[in-house]
């Protein structure tokens, strides 16, 4: 988890860098529908790499996943906790149980 927190407030410092010294604001400045293209091209990347690429690649894109899902929760103004609040709030659920709540 401290990886994580490292990396939202690290993301949180670079949303009002200079876009032309850091990429995170780079992606702030260009708004949410490019984050967010960005995010759905990561987890396409990270299927291809789960599905024909070595555990090494799937590694690479896992990491490029979640960050830009937190440069995403960070333009959101979503706190990661929030994030893990609601895993916690759904640990000992089942999947299917918890799918089947969201429906009603």
């Amino acid at each position: 988890m401290d990886t994580l927190t490292r990396l939202e407030q690290t993301i949180a410092q670079r949303m009002g860098a200079s876009p032309d010294t850091s990429y995170v604001a780079k992606l702030h400045v260009r708004g949410l529908p490019v984050i967010a293209r960005k995010l759905g091209e990561e987890a396409v990347e990270t299927v291809i790499a789960a599905l024909s690429g070595s555990e090494e690649d799937l590694v690479g894109e896992a990491a490029d996943l979640l960050f830009h899902l937190m440069v995403l929760l960070a333009e959101k103004q979503v706190p990661l906790a929030s994030i893990m609040a609601e895993l916690d709030r759904r640990e000992g659920t089942s999947g299917l149980v918890e799918k089947a709540s969201r429906s009603e």
